[in-house]
């Protein structure tokens, strides 16, 4: 059988398909044991969990649920909850400004004379290095702002649509060659039609496990399709209250939801085809009302609810989408075979928020959920005494094979 190069592309008029990692594969990681490379996703959801609805009354492996921890029950096991964890002098020049250093973990943000410090993201991305197309890949659900930073404190700008970066990472040639294919995913023309006789010499090349993680990898790509080109196609109807100046795929700022979601399908290509082993995803305040089911308030105001129990029943239902496109992620990431395991078990994912409590703007005990990775998990962790959450990221990075002895504000490791 010969040997498929990890750099396989499937390619026709003007388009190309990366390959996720296959046995065929094997002459390529044979430096490295065939083991499949380790990843790391952060997922920031910046207007907090209202924390009633989240933490649990005890700790430890046999904690009872909550409202929000039931909509993860498929995922008991696969990831650990944290609270106690923080960065220390959080308070900035605007309430929010937590935002820009939860990756970063530098203090005061947005006083005068502050300059952030590198994002633990970018410190991966710069150890890895150019093993990938993409050292690191940035989202953010409606605006450039983004939480990864350089190191010399330069905020890398969030990538916000959808179908751009879809394009980006499959879609060569010319811009007529792009343009084309773009209207063939709107007409729901999967890019796998155009490849059939390329994927039929890849299946002959491939064993049945890699055939069976090529199924798994090609339906990813046509629901990941099928949804950009459905979201494409509902904003090009006209609304009176179009912003002609957004772009085309998000230019309704209510759809938070849909647009998260879209981004949560994304995630899995990318770590899978090898296209950057380093995400992280900004879960923005969009100061509109979302497009949810019964929510008539403004999110950010919402946040803000002064023990309203009216504001906070239309917020657990914004936040509980939010919780749930995180386990859309899990699923995903789960049910993607991987050399023996999943996708999941070579990728540790961050999911959590800069504010503690947005009732106040407090930006301590933050909820933090770590899954993946090939962790043990099953936990909820608590920490009598706050902890740094450079902690945890000394311990990701580590985990990555990224020797670190320390970051930001940590003052060690943590294990749990």
């Amino acid at each position: 059988m010969d040997p498929l190069h990890r750099r396989t592309l499937l390619r026709a008029s003007g388009v190309s398909l990366a390959l996720p990692f296959l046995e065929a594969m094997n002459p390529v990681f044979a430096a490295t044991g065939n083991v499949p490379p380790k990843r790391m996703v952060f997922v920031c959801t910046a207007l907090g969990l209202h924390p009633p609805l989240l933490w649990p009354a005890t700790s430890g492996a046999d904690y009872e649920s909550t409202p929000y921890l039931d909509l993860l029950q498929d995922h008991r096991r696969d990831f650990t909850l944290f609270s106690g964890l923080q960065h220390e002098d959080q308070t900035g020049r605007q309430p929010h400004d937590s935002e820009i250093t939860w990756l970063t973990s530098a203090r005061k943000p947005g006083m005068g004379g502050f300059r952030n410090t590198i994002s633990v993201d970018q410190v991966a991305a710069g150890s890895l290095g150019n093993v990938t197309r993409y050292p690191s890949i940035t989202l953010g659900t409606i605006m450039p702002q983004s939480q990864s930073f350089t190191r010399g404190g330069v905020m890398i700008p969030a990538q916000t649509s959808p179908a751009s970066l879809f394009a980006q990472l499959f879609l060569e040639g010319t811009p007529d060659e792009v343009r084309v294919q773009k209207r063939r995913l709107s007409d729901g023309r999967s890019i796998l039609d155009q490849l059939s006789s390329q994927t039929k010499t890849v299946r002959r090349k491939a064993s049945s496990a890699d055939n069976h993680l090529l199924d798994d990898y090609f339906d990813s790509v046509r629901k990941a399709e099928t949804n950009i080109a459905a979201a494409e196609g509902w904003m090009e109807k006209p609304k009176p209250d179009v912003d002609a100046q957004q772009p085309k795929d998000i230019r309704d700022n209510a759809d938070l939801i849909g647009r998260a979601q879209l981004l949560m399908d994304l995630v899995p290509l990318i770590v899978q085809t090898d296209c950057s082993r380093v995400v992280s995803v900004m879960i923005q305040d969009h100061y509109v009302v979302p497009k949810v089911e019964g929510v008539t308030g403004n999110h950010h105001n919402l946040s803000h609810h002064g023990q309203d129990t009216a504001k906070i029943g239309q917020l657990q239902k914004i936040e509980k989408e939010i919780v749930e496109c995180f386990g859309s992620l899990l699923s995903q990431m789960k049910n993607k075979s991987e050399s023996g395991g999943t996708l999941l078990d070579n990728t540790t994912i961050l999911f959590g928020s800069n504010l503690g409590n947005a009732n106040a703007h407090h930006a301590r005990n933050l909820p933090i959920f770590l899954a993946g990775g090939g962790f043990q998990h099953g936990q909820y962790v608590v920490s009598k005494q706050d902890k740094p959450l450079c902690n945890l990221f000394v311990t990701m990075l580590n985990n990555m094979d990224i020797e670190t002895e320390s970051f930001g504000q940590s003052t060690g490791s943590l294990s749990w």
